[in-house]
C-alpha cells in the first residue's frame, strides 16, 4: 500500500476540476487547503481517513511538470459501475481514452478496468475486482 501519490501538475485547476470528477464515483473527496511549506497542490482521500492521499501539485524544483513514460497511476474502484463512471468522468472532462472498461482476463478473471490520460498526459487506470 502507498501512503500517498503525487503528480506534477502545470493546471492546477483544470486538474482539479478533473480529478474532483473524476475521483468522486471512487469514494475519494478533496482535502482542506493546507500549508505544508511546499509548492501549491490539491489533494484527495477516502472520507474519515487521512492516508493514503492522492494530489496535483506544481512540481518543488519549479520546472514544468510532465507525465511520466510507463508511469501509470491506478485506483481501486468499488464497483464495475464505479469503473464506468470514473472512465467516463474523465473522457467527459478532457481526458484521452486508453482502453474502454471492460473485463482484461489476462490479469485475473474478475480484473474489469478501464484506461485513460488526464488532460496533462498522466495515464490512469481504474479498476474492480473480487480480491482487491
Amino acid at each position: 500500500m502507498y501512503s500517498h501519490i503525487i503528480l506534477g501538475a502545470r493546471d492546477l485547476e483544470l486538474l482539479g476540476r478533473f480529478y474532483d470528477a473524476v475521483l468522486a464515483p471512487l469514494g475519494l473527496v478533496r482535502m482542506g487547503q493546507e500549508d505544508d511549506g511546499g509548492p501549491p497542490g490539491i489533494g484527495w482521500v477516502i472520507p474519515g481517513r487521512h492516508w493514503p492521499q492522492f494530489f496535483v501539485q506544481l512540481p518543488f524544483n519549479g520546472l514544468p511538470a510532465t507525465w511520466g513514460n510507463g508511469t501509470q497511476v491506478s485506483f481501486m474502484a468499488p464497483s464495475p459501475a464505479a469503473v464506468d463512471a470514473a472512465w467516463q468522468a474523465a473522457l467527459a472532462r478532457g481526458g484521452v481514452d486508453e482502453g474502454a472498461p471492460g473485463i482484461r482476463a489476462h490479469y485475473a478473471p474478475d480484473y474489469y478496468g478501464a484506461y485513460c490520460r488526464d488532460p496533462e498526459g498522466n495515464k490512469l487506470c481504474f479498476v474492480h475486482a473480487g480480491g482487491m
